[in-house]
């Protein structure tokens, strides 16, 4: 059966994930495109519907709990982007785990643009970075977020809480801050194990992220500009860590 209509139960409830209270309620984010949906059955995400044209949900008929054939107008409704490709699936979130990383970290510490979230997501995928801890940040599995995350988002651990408990976790990780008037990053040598802190794009990091920080290194720029895009400073951080650290 093609389901031609907005007000079938189930294309309500999957078209809802695109606001964060339904996330959070139903423990599920949207992936869209050929591509990142392909990617999340390659990559073992923990994939419970796919959503989409006849042709575009075919391949994935028995591989997971529920395939639904829609119309392209359905199709489009219930995706998020302003060029919909036809088919959405929906994914369980990981479970928020407020433990201590197993390796290397990245902090972010009131980060609001979903776009650099889901950057930083990317960056540490990339990077081989496991655990990401945020502290009021734009919700990582916003649709914008997992777009700009380029299916990073299916390989890190997302922990999200307050600072008090979230820091708790870090305790005994070294925490580098990224920020103003620290040591010029290309002298400093970081500690093996590290939790690199970004901080929010207006305010830069809180008070109490400062406080714990063990170090504090500056990105140097020129007279012209004042600070860089969020995603980009932590791009910069890791990288030159994790090459130093080769």
């Amino acid at each position: 059966m093609i389901i031609s209509s907005r007000k079938n139960q189930r294309v309500k409830e999957i078209a809802s994930l695109k606001e964060k209270k339904n996330r959070e309620a139903l423990s599920c984010y949207l992936v869209e495109g050929e591509k990142s949906v392909k990617e999340a059955f390659l990559y073992g995400a923990k994939v419970q519907t796919v959503l989409g044209t006849e042709e575009l949900v075919a391949p994935y008929l028995g591989k997971c709990e529920e395939v639904i054939t829609v119309t392209k107008e359905i199709a489009d409704y219930v995706s998020d982007s302003v060029t919909p490709q036809g088919v959405v699936a929906v994914i369980k979130m990981s479970e928020n785990r407020l433990i201590a990383p197993f390796s290397r970290s990245i902090l972010l510490d009131g980060v609001q643009d979903p776009g650099n979230v889901g950057t930083i997501i990317r960056t540490a995928a990339a990077c081989g970075i496991k655990d990401v801890y945020m502290i009021n940040c734009a919700d990582p599995y916003s649709p914008k977020a997992v777009r700009a995350s380029m299916s990073g988002i299916f390989f890190v651990d997302i922990k999200r809480g307050g600072a008090e408990e979230i820091l708790q976790c870090l305790k005994d990780t070294p925490i580098v801050l990224g920020d103003l008037n620290g040591q010029n990053l290309f002298d400093f040598i970081p500690p093996e194990n590290f939790c690199v802190a970004v901080g929010s794009e207006a305010r830069g990091p809180s008070d109490l992220v400062k406080k714990t920080a063990a170090h504090t290194v500056t990105i140097p720029m020129t007279d012209y500009m004042e600070s860089l895009n969020a995603g980009v400073s932590a791009s910069i951080l890791l990288y030159q860590f994790i090459s130093k650290l080769k």
